[in-house]
């Protein structure tokens, strides 16, 4: 990979790609990362969501970024400033792993159960398409994905590389 040619992602960011660059994400515990893409307009987006819902936001100035229910409309809406086709657009996520047990396990604990959940709300809201995920387990994941093929790859210390 020519890294000019890499976007970096970083936790509760979002971006977008086109022109064969590759974005990237790393450290997705219980994070999710979700990516968009357009195989026509070959344009490619990510968001690498922190948490499920800007509901339970304590800053004044939201980042958008950071809650599945505002990251995945922005993140729809430039790459739709990109040209990308929402109608023709597939989704494919890594992350949302219970990284640590609790006792108990109140509905509060299960932070990255939660965001892949509620990234599948939004995205069915949006009526896009998941083809692929690899979620839950309890271990990191780090994910690229190239704007000229839609291919994810996601590495992790455990599994080795994988592509979806």
């Amino acid at each position: 990979m020519i890294e000019q040619n890499l976007v970096k992602v970083g936790m509760a960011d979002l971006n977008i790609a086109v022109d064969g660059a590759v974005l990237r994400t790393t450290g997705l515990g219980s994070c999710v990362g979700l990516t968009l893409y357009d195989p026509v307009s070959k344009v490619a987006g990510m968001a690498h969501v922190m948490l499920p819902t800007s509901d339970i936001a304590r800053e004044s100035a939201i980042n958008v970024a950071k809650y599945a229910d505002t990251a995945i409309p922005e993140l729809i809406g430039r790459m739709k400033d990109a040209g990308a086709n929402m109608r023709r657009a597939i989704a494919k996520m890594a992350g949302g792993a219970q990284m640590f047990a609790f006792s108990g396990q109140s509905d509060s604990m299960r932070i990255g159960p939660r965001n892949v959940e509620s990234c599948l709300d939004m995205l069915a809201k949006n009526m896009i398409t998941v083809i692929a995920q690899d979620v839950g387990g309890n271990y990191g994941r780090t994910i690229e994905i190239d704007s000229s093929t839609g291919i994810l790859t996601i590495k992790s210390v455990q599994l080795g590389i994988k592509e979806i």
